[in-house]
């Protein structure tokens, strides 16, 4: 084994489970992030999809108790029918816009200037959203219904854009729609589950034959780093916005975007397709 490429692994793992469930972009610091460390080959993009399993199953894991909740209710609780429709309709607009233009935007846009651009651009609609009077209509998730899923699921269609961020679209947009912030934060975490389960294992199938045996070890070091480094962060977040707003993640976007274009155009650092 490669301890370079395994070194690699665990820093890309590291990041996609730090900010898959932050409102900065995980798509967008995967391709930059991968762009520095030279791991943007084709084999790199399996690995990528890959390791998005890890964080996904660590919310499954941190919310365990409300899943197994809901599937034993499907059928008998209200509660439960209701929140599976939800997810259900919120989950059908991404998916549908994502069969039908993902080629064109993964070879258009899955390059560091158009992630750098998005990441500022939805930096400065993060900003717009906090300093909006924020009339609050649903407190708990349990108290939304298909109207608001819906709207949630309509601003999940922007995470396509890499640099988006499927969290930052998801929350902010149920911000707008008036969630409050632990509503927002905590519907984005259930969608995820079957928005990026799905997407993950399309990926996958479509890439099936550039899955190599071989990088079993790599994939496993990065799910890891992913599981761990994504419950930490699901933790943090929740933890965070019952105090604050998410002014300081539309900043980072910004600073981070803008470092990006500025050692493109100067040349400083030779991303690829810059």
């Amino acid at each position: 084994m490669d301890l370079a490429l395994l070194l690699k692994a665990l820093i890309l793992g590291v990041v996609e489970g730090l900010t898959e469930f932050l409102p900065v972009s995980s798509t967008g610091h995967l391709i930059l992030i991968g762009d520095l460390l030279n791991f943007n080959d084709e084999r790199a993009k399996v690995f990528t999809i890959a390791i998005q399993l890890g964080a996904i199953l660590a919310v499954c894991w941190e919310y365990r108790a409300k899943v197994i909740e809901v599937v034993r209710g499907i059928g008998r609780s209200a509660a439960a029918n209701r929140f599976v429709i939800n997810l259900l309709i919120a989950f059908l607009p991404a998916a549908v816009m994502g069969l039908l233009f993902i080629k064109i935007i993964k070879f258009y846009l899955f390059h560091p200037i158009p992630v750098a651009t998005a990441l500022i651009v939805g930096g400065l609609l993060i900003l717009w959203a906090e300093r909006r009077e924020h009339v609050i209509e649903v407190e708990q998730v349990d108290d939304m219904d298909w109207k608001h899923a819906l709207k949630v699921g309509l601003a999940q269609c922007l995470a396509l854009i890499p640099g988006t961020s499927r969290s930052g679209a998801t929350i902010i947009g149920g911000l707008f729609f008036g969630l409050s912030r632990k509503a927002a934060a905590e519907f984005s975490f259930f969608l995820a589950i079957p928005t990026m389960f799905a997407a993950t294992f399309y990926d996958l199938y479509k890439n099936r034959e550039l899955l190599d045996w071989n990088d079993l070890t790599l994939i496993a070091a990065g799910f890891a780093a992913a599981f761990f480094s994504a419950l930490l962060a699901v933790r943090a977040l929740l933890r965070f916005v019952s105090n604050h707003d998410f002014t300081i993640f539309a900043w980072y976007r910004i600073v981070f975007g803008i470092v990006i274009l500025v050692t493109a155009y100067t040349g400083v650092i030779g991303w690829s397709e810059a």
